[in-house]
């Protein structure tokens, strides 16, 4: 992802742009044929005389030129016939995001492959489902990583769409009317780089569709911090129901030698929180003064690399946290008996209403014997036994078939299938 960003690249971008465009403005008779094989077979360029060359010029493009016609020769006089900068600067920069892209899908596939085979492995496994924090009902473990699967693989068509609309070529000249060179000229360079020409491009790419490019990645980045705060919380030492791998010699405290942090999915919360930060200057970008100006083009140097770098790293851990994942089943079901059956009142409460209780009645009366049972770690089953109320209406051997765990899991197939389809 680093090569992407680095000189190296998006000059050989450039040249292959320039070079392209030669070869259609010699099929279309405006330049010699002499010159375009000249710039293929002549061309090439030196970073450090690049810049060399722009701290005199101040201008990037120029630079490039400058030193690709020192080696090309008077044959030069005819690259970038009809061209602005913005041409190659913009073409380029779709270039990069979409090799970006190409290795964050790559990216997304190995944490899709990993969520997918613990979810299996823990398809059944019990756990405790919370809301507000607060033990819910039971859950699986598998369910719970089936549902971040779920949504990684949702990231993977947004970033599929990302990319065919970020993935544009524009060679349409100064304020982008064609005026100095041939439209013909754009899908000949568009062709030959895997891109497709832009409508219409006023001199610049339209950046909404960097916008969308750098919110789909906010959105992935959301996403992956969504299931480092669950693997974080899981890991807390009140929970311990699951805890990112500790290597031997590892070392979690420089003053405590007990501790074994979530130290990876607490660093990839904070490069979470540093995506989104650059989706904004992104939806910023979008506008600019009439047919351009280059208030956009410092906020891309900068996000552009930064985004894509951190989130190809915040991906390649997860799926590494993920695969190594080590998971706790017995603390899953210490916890989920740590209430003594308070999982299953709404079970209780619906089989009050089938036995004929009114549903506030039958709620109050579940609710007391649970406020109980919470405060004093009772036996929510025993509690009911004990209840008038309650065993007018349902028979202990009723009562017990409520509290069976089994009962929560008996659609689990259903939504692997949904997630997973047949496999």
């Amino acid at each position: 992802m680093t090569r992407i960003w680095e000189p190296e690249n998006r000059f050989r971008i450039w040249f292959e742009i320039e070079a392209h465009a030669c070869d259609a403005q010699a099929e279309l008779g405006v330049i010699p044929k002499e010159a375009a094989k000249a710039v293929w077979e002549r061309g090439q360029f030196e970073i450090a005389r690049i810049d060399e060359i722009e701290r005199e010029t101040k201008h990037d493009v120029i630079a490039f030129l400058t030193n690709l016609a020192e080696h090309v020769g008077p044959m030069a006089r005819f690259v970038h016939q009809g061209m602005t900068s913005s041409d190659v600067l913009d073409t380029c920069l779709a270039m990069q995001l979409k090799q970006a892209a190409d290795l964050l899908l790559t990216d997304l596939d190995q944490l899709l492959a990993a969520l997918k085979a613990r979810a299996f492995e823990h398809k059944l496994t019990p756990t405790m489902g919370r809301s507000h924090g607060i033990h819910a009902e039971p859950t699986t473990f598998g369910l719970k990583l089936a549902g971040h699967y779920a949504a990684f693989d949702r990231a993977k068509k947004r970033l599929i769409a990302a990319r065919e609309e970020i993935a544009t070529c524009a060679i349409s000249g100064a304020v982008g009317t064609f005026a100095n060179i041939d439209p013909r000229v754009e899908e000949h360079v568009a062709k030959k780089l895997g891109l497709k020409p832009e409508p219409v491009s006023t001199q610049v790419i339209p950046r909404d569709r960097h916008a969308m490019f750098f919110a789909t990645l906010g959105v992935i980045a959301g996403s992956i911090e969504n299931l480092a705060i669950e693997i974080r919380h899981l890991q807390r030492s009140e929970v311990a129901e699951a805890e990112e791998y500790f290597s031997p010699g590892q070392k979690g405290s420089s003053a405590m030698p007990h501790k074994r942090n979530p130290v990876l999915t607490e660093n990839v919360t904070g490069i979470a929180r540093l995506i989104r930060g650059m989706v904004l200057p992104a939806l910023e970008d979008v506008a600019l003064w009439h047919e351009r100006d280059i208030s956009h083009s410092s906020v891309e140097r900068v996000i552009g690399p930064d985004a894509t770098i951190a989130l190809d790293f915040a991906l390649a851990r997860m799926a590494g946290v993920v695969e190594k994942l080590v998971i706790y089943p017995a603390a899953m079901q210490r916890n989920l008996d740590l209430f003594g059956g308070l999982v299953h009142s709404q079970r209780v409460l619906l089989a009050l209403t089938q036995a004929g209780m009114a549903r506030e009645e039958a709620y109050q009366t579940v609710q007391r014997n649970a406020m109980k049972a919470w405060e004093t770690r009772g036996d929510l089953l025993a509690l009911l036994k004990q209840d008038p109320g309650v065993t007018a209406k349902l028979k202990p051997a009723e009562l017990e078939a409520l509290f069976d765990l089994g009962y929560h899991f008996k659609h689990v197939d259903a939504v692997f299938r949904r997630v997973f389809g047949g496999s």
